[in-house]
C-alpha cells in the first residue's frame, strides 16, 4: 500500500503534534506512531516548560543559565532565538487547550528548578508534559487535514539510496522522499511518499537499564537517519536525571521532578547526611549533570544503591497539593513523602544530542526535518537546563513550519520508490535471541557508558558491541521485519554513535565525564558562544 501526504510527522509528541498543527491548515498531514498517540516522552514530562514570565526575570537571565548549564558549547543564536520566542509559544499552546496552573493572583504559579536563577518554569501540578499531550492530541483529532496512523512502526526513511543511487555522507543533496512503515496490525510495510518529512521520535533511554523513558524510546530516529548517511552530533550527552524513584524491579523508573528539589527537597545519605554542599555551592538545586555525579560518588564510595530526597520539612498540605502523582506513586510503596524520605537514583532520561539541524530545524537531508529529542539544536551544549526540552520543541515546531510552507509545494512525490522486498526472509526461530540481545546492550551501556566513563570501559563497550551488531544484522537480513528486530538495530546504532563520540572527545565536559581526561579544553576557538 502507498500513501501520499504532503507532510509526513513521524512520532507524536509535543515536537511532532505541535508541527502537524501548524501546517495542517495548508496541507494533508500523516502523523505516525508505533503504538498510541499518548506513548511518548512529552507524556511522562513531570516539571514544567520554562519561559521567561515574570517582571523579577528576564530573557537575558535565562540565557546566561541556558550557556552556563551547557558547559560552553550552546549554540548562542538558538538560545537566543528559543528564550526570546517562548513567550509567544506558551501563548499558541495555551490557545490549543493547555492549561497552567495559577496563584490566587491570577498570574502563572511558576516554579524553580536546578541551575535556573529564576522562577520561571510553568506546570500543571507535576504532570505537565501528560496536560500538554492531551490538550495537542484533542487538537490533532479535531483537524480535518490530519490523519493518525497508531501502531505503525517507520522503518527507513527513503532516500536516493533506494531508486539504486550509492550515497555516502560526502553526497550532495541527500533527499528524503517518505518512510517505509510496518503497519503492525496487517504485519505489511507500506510506503508513506511525503514532500516533507519531520522526525520526531523522542529520546534514546531504553538504550539503558535504568532510564525514565517509556520502553518505546529506542532512538528510532535517530538511528534511521544516521542509516541514511544524515549528520548526528553531540551523542555523548546523555543526560541522567538525579533523583528517579529507586525501585528495581520498575523498568522505567518513575521521574521524581526536579521541581522537588526548587521547592525545598535535601539530598541525604542512607544515613540522613546532607552531602551536595561538598560538590556546589548550590547544592542540591546544581545543574543535573553536578548532582547526578554527586550522587554517583556517593552511592560508589558508600557502597550503597541510592540516595535520598528530603522534603518532610515542608507542609504536608501544600506538598500534597502541588506533587499529587509523586505523593501518590510513593505512596503506593508504602512511602508518605510529608513524613518519610524519597529513595532516589540516578536513570539515564534525555540525549542533548541527535540529528543535526539549523535554525529551521532542517537536518543535512533535504526535505527532512527534526524536532524534539531526536534532534540537535544547539540549545542545550554539554548539558539540558531544567524544563528546556519542551519549549525548544514548540519553538523549533514554529520555525520548520514556516520554512517548511514556504518550499513543499516545490517538491514531488517520488513515485519510483520499490515496495518493500521480504524475499527469502522467514520468522525468527527463537525470539530470545532478539530480548537477550536487547539486555546485552543495556547492562553494556550502563556498566560502561555511563555517569563516569573511562577510554578503556569505552573500549570495552565498543568491542562488545561489535559482536552484538554483526549477530543482529546477520537475523535482520534473514528475518521477516517485526518492530522488535528493528528496534534493537536502532538502540544499536544509537548506542554505537554514544560511544564513539565519546571516544572523540578528549577532555570532561558537562554530562560526558573521562576519568582520563578529567579537565575540560579550553573554549578559545569555540564559535558558538
Amino acid at each position: 500500500m502507498t500513501h501520499r501526504y504532503d507532510f509526513l510527522v513521524i512520532g507524536s509528541g509535543i515536537a511532532g503534534m505541535s508541527f502537524a498543527l501548524k501546517v495542517a491548515a495548508h496541507g494533508k498531514v500523516a502523523i505516525v506512531t508505533k503504538t498510541l498517540l499518548e506513548e511518548t516522552n512529552t507524556f511522562y514530562a513531570q516539571g514544567g516548560i520554562a519561559s521567561v514570565s515574570n517582571v523579577l526575570d528576564n530573557f537575558e537571565k535565562h540565557i546566561s543559565d541556558t550557556c552556563i548549564a551547557g558547559a560552553g558549547l550552546c549554540n548562542r543564536k538558538v538560545v537566543e532565538k528559543v528564550i526570546c520566542e517562548a513567550p509567544q509559544q506558551i501563548n499558541e499552546l495555551i490557545s490549543w487547550g493547555v492549561n497552567f496552573d495559577k496563584n490566587d493572583s491570577g498570574d502563572f504559579d511558576l516554579h524553580k528548578e536546578g541551575g535556573h536563577s529564576e522562577s520561571r518554569i510553568l506546570h500543571f501540578k507535576d504532570s505537565t508534559g501528560a496536560e500538554i499531550q492531551t490538550s495537542l492530541i484533542a487538537a490533532v483529532k479535531k483537524h480535518p487535514n490530519i490523519a493518525v496512523f497508531d501502531y505503525h512502526f517507520a522503518i527507513e526513511v527513503l532516500t536516493q539510496h533506494h531508486l539504486d543511487q550509492v550515497i555516502t555522507q560526502k553526497t550532495p543533496n541527500i533527499e528524503c522522499y517518505g518512510a517505509y512503515v510496518l503497519n503492525q496490525k496487517t504485519n505489511k510495510i507500506e510506503k508513506f511518499l511525503s514532500r516533507i518529512t519531520m522526525m520526531a521520535t523522542g529520546g534514546i533511554g531504553a538504550v539503558y537499564q535504568t532510564t525514565t523513558n517509556p520502553l518505546v524510546a529506542t532512538g528510532d530516529g535517530v538511528a534511521m537517519v544516521a542509516r541514511a548517511k544524515g549528520k548526528i552530533k553531540d551523542m555523548e550527552f546523555v543526560q541522567f536525571h538525579p533523583t528517579a524513584f529507586f525501585h528495581p524491579d520498575e523498568r522505567p523508573s518513575f521521574l521524581i521532578t526536579e521541581a522537588l528539589r526548587g521547592y525545598g527537597g535535601v539530598l541525604r545519605t542512607i544515613d540522613g547526611e546532607e552531602f551536595m554542599s561538598k560538590y556546589d555551592k548550590r547544592e542540591s538545586l546544581a545543574p543535573r549533570d553536578i548532582v547526578a555525579r554527586a550522587i554517583d560518588t556517593e552511592m560508589k564510595t558508600r557502597g550503597d544503591d541510592h540516595v535520598y530526597l528530603d522534603i518532610t520539612h515542608k507542609s504536608r498540605e501544600e506538598t500534597k497539593n502541588q506533587f499529587p502523582a509523586i505523593y501518590k506513586k510513593c505512596l503506593s510503596h508504602g512511602i508518605d513523602i510529608t513524613k518519610d524520605y524519597i529513595p532516589v537514583a540516578p536513570a539515564a532520561h534525555y540525549s542533548c544530542g541527535g540529528i543535526e539541524v539549523d535554525l529551521n530545524a532542517q537536518s543535512t537531508v533535504q526535505r527532512l526535518y527534526a524536532n524534539g529529542e531526536c534532534a540537535c539544536t544547539g540549545l542545550h551544549g554539554a548539558n539540558r537546563l531544567a524544563s528546556n526540552s519542551l519549549i525548544e520543541a514548540v519553538v523549533f515546531a514554529d520555525a520548520a513550519a514556516k520554512h517548511a510552507l514556504s518550499v513543499f509545494k516545490n517538491y514531488h512525490f517520488e513515485e519510483n520508490i520499490p515496495t518493500w522486498n521480504d524475499e527469502g526472509t522467514t520468522l525468527p526461530e527463537e525470539m530470545v535471541l532478539i530480548t537477550q540481545t536487547e539486555k546485552e546492550v543495556a547492562q553494556i551501556m550502563s556498566s560502561y557508558v555511563g555517569i563516569v566513563r573511562s577510554n578503556l570501559r569505552l573500549q570495552r563497550a565498543m568491542a562488545r558491541l561489535n559482536i552484538l551488531y554483526r549477530e543482529t544484522e546477520d537475523l535482520f537480513q534473514k528475518s521477516v521485519v517485526s518492530r522488535d528486530i528493528c528496534e534493537l538495530r536502532n538502540l544499536i546504532k544509537v548506542s554505537y554513535m554514544i560511544i564513539k563520540q565519546a571516544m572523540q572527545r578528549k577532555e570532561s565536559r558537562g554530562l560526558h565525564y573521562n576519568i582520563d581526561y578529567p579537565e575540560p579544553q579550553s573554549l578559545e576557538k569555540e564559535t558558538h558562544v
